[in-house]
């Protein structure tokens, strides 16, 4: 079996001939007057016409039979086959591309359509020619590339072996979209807020942290999709307001977490906790259905049906009955203990940590869909606490299949409150928790001038990833790698 550097070097000759045969091997336009899909779709009378037309693509299949050279070829919307035949085709165009043209290689193809004895339909080629010549072959077709990691560094490859990863990717652009119309249909404007702040604000993560050298300032790419800024909208006066954007968050990789991903979150003032589960449970069947058709799921090895009911789970409740700790009574060593106790791995000591440490375990058993309500404060430092229960804070997570897909909560408007878990979120960062959210002084301000009774979710490709049941990274186009060795 020839190796690759061999294969090359074949290719390499191959265009030496097509440059001596005076064709241009990477020429910046070829003949092209349809694309695949819209022959397919208009075959019949284009074909009736008898009219000469050019297509163009990349070569996926090649047999030759005496005079006969089939070929299938794809242009990204369509496949379709072509056929050069002795005595239709220019002989000198015939030859010329039996010696040079293969596999992987985009042409150019004149000719007229018919239906061959076996009802293909075909492009009857009377002329080619050589839109960009492939150096290097094509995955096996039937093995494509097996290797995880080379699959993600060849992903262009990956995603031409392999119509199911792209018609994931159609999905996911459709998942946004869907999402996008139903905001829109809510009356949500659609907002734009800034990726690179002074201090990073909306959720709990250790950001990734650059320099704006003609301000000589140390700044944060974003964690959240603009948390603190879209409540400064609400106080300027927007009643309803959304963003689809990208966070970043300089943290491990796992099947449910990535360094860089697109989140959506809204805020809809006037209404709270109970307001923004109504919305969410609308929302996530309107995705199902306009996605998938369908509401039921199976992923991680558990169903559930977007359709059904959905169950309440109360946080300090769900733990205390798997795993006997009362989070809002226990002390740290009692959940240090515990922990060691169920073999879970975690970092840092601090109250909040245990304590979220503690319901992750937990969460893997419930399939949904369920909301998780009846958070501690300790894990929701900007969610308005509950006046019917101490300790707890109107705060909300839509749970499936194990995995928390989406938070939200009543808004803490209360300046005072705000700033007394600012200093407590201080303290934690000074203590050497690199995840605690860094305080925003300038936000504590804006309440201060006052901000209306706000309900905020956000939901990101978690959800997405969910519903295909696969792990997030395999739904990125280009997930980010460790160098390669050598």
């Amino acid at each position: 079996m020839a190796s690759l550097e061999e294969l090359r070097h074949t290719r390499l000759e191959k265009l030496k001939k097509l440059e001596k045969a005076g064709m241009k091997a990477y020429p910046s336009r070829v003949p092209r007057d349809l694309s695949l899909s819209e022959v397919v779709r208009d075959f019949e009378k284009l074909s009736k016409e008898g009219k000469e037309v050019s297509l163009a693509g990349r070569v996926m299949a090649l047999r030759a039979q005496g005079g006969l050279t089939f070929l299938n070829f794809t242009d990204g919307t369509a496949a379709f086959q072509a056929l050069l035949k002795e005595g239709d085709t220019r002989e000198d165009a015939r030859t010329l591309f039996a010696e040079t043209v293969d596999i992987g290689d985009f042409i150019s193809l004149t000719g007229t359509l018919f239906i061959t004895k076996r009802g293909e339909k075909t492009l009857q080629v009377k002329d080619w020619t050589m839109a960009a010549k492939a150096l290097l072959p094509l995955p096996e077709k039937w093995h494509g590339i097996t290797d995880p990691e080379e699959r993600y560094r060849l992903r262009y490859l990956d995603l031409l072996m392999n119509p199911e990863l792209r018609e994931m990717f159609e999905r996911k652009a459709k998942f946004w979209s869907v999402t996008r119309r139903f905001l829109n249909d809510h009356g949500f404007l659609e907002v734009e807020t800034p990726t690179l702040e002074v201090t990073t604000g909306g959720a709990e993560a250790r950001p990734f942290r650059t320099h704006h050298n003609d301000f000589n300032l140390d700044v944060y790419l974003r964690i959240s999709v603009g948390e603190l800024w879209q409540k400064r909208l609400m106080a300027g006066g927007f009643p309803k307001t959304f963003e689809i954007g990208r966070a970043y968050r300089n943290e491990g990789t796992s099947p449910e977490h990535l360094q860089e991903f697109t989140n959506m979150e809204l805020y809809l003032a006037y209404a709270n906790a109970e307001d923004g589960m109504k919305l969410v449970q609308s929302l996530y069947r309107t995705i199902a259905k306009g996605v998938y058709g369908k509401t039921k799921f199976l992923s991680r090895g558990l169903e559930f049906d977007l359709a059904d009911e959905w169950e309440h789970v109360d946080y300090v409740t769900k733990v205390k009955e798997l795993t006997g700790i009362d989070i809002l009574s226990a002390s740290e060593k009692e959940m240090q203990k515990k922990l060691k106790e169920l073999n879970v791995e975690y970092e840092g000591k601090s109250r909040e940590r245990l304590a979220d440490t503690l319901w992750k375990y937990c969460r893997k058993k419930i399939a949904g869909p369920a909301f998780l309500t009846g958070h501690p404060v300790v894990v929701a430092p900007l969610s308005k606490a509950d006046a019917k229960r101490p300790g707890t804070v109107e705060m909300f997570c839509p749970i499936l299949a194990g995995s928390e897909v989406g938070k939200g909560y009543s808004e803490l408007n209360d300046p005072l409150d705000q700033r007394k878990r600012f200093e407590e979120q201080q303290k934690l960062l000074e203590a050497g928790d690199e995840e605690a959210m860094m305080p925003d002084w300038s936000f504590v301000e804006m309440l201060e001038h006052g901000m209306p009774p706000t309900c905020g979710f956000g939901v990101g490709e978690r959800l997405f990833a969910t519903l295909e049941g696969k792990p997030i990274r395999e739904t990125q186009l280009f997930p980010l790698l460790r160098l390669k060795q050598g």
